[in-house]
């Protein structure tokens, strides 16, 4: 696939890999809103869950989940109520490129395209939507006090940043002390955060690393604020970076060593002279027009005093050199790309970290890009990038988390486990059971995933909700989904298609919410279309394991797709069991 972008005063086609359609893009396009604001009931913001962040809850000593979902964050309290963290549009419209001076209590408005969390309350957020069908970074929300959220005071303070770019067409960026020759970012478009990672390499001083596509790999430096008690109340940001990345054709880079830098006369402050980085171009536009894959970034791991970030053309493992005022935090690369290295496919777009009896390794989710012999699947190294093993061969993998001898992976067929990285487990998709009724994810996609070691518990994010399990067999979830109206009937996704909403086992299906009704078992199901001739008949068991959710796959009762068009749904409940009188119809829109 090809996407016009616009990058500093050039207009290009920018090769986004065909690879670049594994990633869920439903967070900017296909949310589903939620209607009330009760703070008595589920208050997700969209069903699209694409990031879950889990956090110390210093109020109640549990844990705190954090949704990023298709138009905002919310929060699980107590792994049973949640709540939505307030939103306004125009917030990012209001900042300058370079500076946080702007803190209030809200969100901006749109898509969560990234999440990171400290191991104190610092909370990273990044946001994205889109024009004209083209990906646009929207920005970025801080704060440091994510762990003190509660259902009773849930204000918390945020800092902002706009989608970073150059506010010059100058032809090079600085970073430390040195620049670097470089295709000017000046537009959000194609500039979209990925992955964050944050890193503390002082004991005060923290960096926020962004992974942003064509916007490359860059850092926010900041502190922490202190009052007079030593607690911490707020952010200070200092400064923001590009960082620069080895190019396609490079193996190593160094930057710290003065041996890498020329010196040359700087255009722009004459007479005085600057240090270039030696043989070196930013440039994120498709090698055949003299770019770099490798300056695409999208997936980003920090730990200690190591750095990994995974782009379009492999993984880049860096070191930190130690502070000084000359190099700052500088860092030195290698690169590891296919074929050279035994990666499954060069595009990465998840990292994690396992640490397992005094051994390190580092898992890669990593998708084929342009070498039709590339493969979708999993890769990683017990030897720091020496050597690297493969697995999960061609499953899509949106994600991997690590915990101990368990390792999780996200992926475009379901949920998968492993202990050895070899053989691995397909969890079966995620089921509700109550006395009274059965709900399900109507997904094969998991996008998140995230391992409760307080509780020893899963929770998984897809487009269909978010689902929390304490069976590591994953027999019994319990499933979190937003509601226009508990006291409604209504169908949705409506419109509906049954060859993109809610794909599961090869069907899409239609979910339908009922009513608040109690005791009833059995549900009827009758569809007819707009000349009222009925072309579906169903029952459900309500308390049945079989049946699931309530639900149609589009299909006549001959098993053919109906045709486009309206169609009305009765629904029946036995008499006596519900609060209004029965039958129930809905209206719903079929476009396939």
């Amino acid at each position: 696939m090809r996407t016009l972008i616009i990058l500093g005063i050039f207009t290009m086609n920018i090769h986004l890999l065909s690879a670049q359609k594994l990633v869920p893009t439903d967070f900017l396009f296909r949310s589903m809103a939620v209607g009330n604001t009760d703070s008595t009931v589920n208050n997700m913001r969209s069903n699209v869950i694409t990031e879950i962040i889990l956090k110390d809850d210093l109020q109640t000593s549990s844990t705190l989940v954090w949704l990023g979902t298709g138009i905002g964050a919310s929060v699980i309290i107590n792994s049973d109520t949640v709540e939505a963290i307030p939103y306004t549009s125009g917030i990012a419209n209001s900042l300058s490129t370079s500076s946080a001076d702007t803190t209030t209590n809200r969100l901006p408005e749109g898509g969560i395209s990234a999440m990171a969390a400290g191991n104190d309350g610092t909370l990273f957020i990044a946001f994205a939507g889109s024009e004209n069908d083209i990906p646009v970074g929207q920005g970025f929300a801080l704060t440091s006090n994510a762990s003190a959220f509660n259902a009773t005071d849930s204000t918390i303070s945020w800092t902002y940043f706009n989608q970073q770019i150059e506010n010059n067409d100058k032809p090079y960026f600085e970073f430390w002390q040195f620049k670097s020759e470089a295709l000017p970012i000046t537009v959000p478009h194609q500039n979209v955060t990925y992955d964050i990672a944050l890193s503390h390499l002082d004991e005060d001083i923290s960096y926020a690393y962004t992974a942003s596509w064509a916007g490359g790999l860059r850092r926010l430096k900041f502190e922490n604020e202190y009052n007079s008690n030593g607690d911490i109340i707020g952010i200070i940001p200092i400064k923001w970076e590009r960082v620069p990345i080895p190019m396609d054709n490079q193996f190593k880079l160094n930057t710290c060593e003065l041996t890498s830098y020329d010196t040359v006369p700087d255009p722009y402050d004459p007479p005085n002279e600057m240090l270039i980085l030696k043989d070196y171009y930013f440039n994120p536009r498709d090698p055949i027009d003299g770019g770099n894959h490798n300056h695409k970034v999208f997936s980003i791991l920090t730990y200690g005093d190591t750095i990994w970030v995974g782009t379009a053309n492999g993984i880049n493992r860096g070191i930190f050199g130690g502070y000084s005022q000359t190099f700052g935090y500088c860092i030195n690369w290698e690169h590891y790309s296919y074929p050279e290295y035994n990666l499954s496919g060069n595009f990465v777009v998840g990292l994690a970290l396992q640490m397992h009896k005094g051994k390190r390794v580092i898992w890669a989710a990593t998708v084929n890009a342009d070498d039709p012999t590339e493969q979708r699947g999993v890769s990683y190294t017990t030897n720091d990038g020496l050597s690297w093993n493969t697995a999960l061969l061609g499953e899509r993998v949106y994600n991997i988390t690590a915990e101990d001898s368990l390792v999780f992976a996200a992926t475009a067929n379901g949920l998968w486990m492993t202990e050895d990285g070899i053989n691995w487990a397909k969890y079966k998709p995620a089921q509700q059971h109550t006395p009274y009724s059965t709900d399900e994810i109507l997904a094969n996609e998991v996008y998140s995933v995230a391992f409760d070691t307080s509780d020893t518990s899963i929770w998984i994010g897809t487009g269909d909700g978010v689902a929390h399990s304490y069976d590591l067999d994953g027999l019994d979830w319990k499933i979190f989904r937003a509601e226009y109206d508990i006291d409604e009937d209504y169908a949705y996704p409506n419109p509906f298609s049954p060859y993109t909403h809610n794909v599961l086992g090869g069907d899409g299906y239609v979910r339908f919410h009922t009513n608040e009704w109690s005791g009833s078992s059995e549900i009827k199901l009758d569809i007819y279309n707009f000349a009222m001739e009925k072309v579906f008949a169903g029952s459900f068991d309500r308390t049945a394991t079989s049946s699931g959710a309530l639900k149609w796959n589009g299909r006549d009762m001959e098993g053919r797709l109906v045709n486009n068009g309206v169609y009305f749904v009765k629904l029946t409940y036995p008499e006596g069991y519900n609060i209004k009188p029965s039958p129930h119809w809905v209206k719903l829109i079929v476009v396939k």
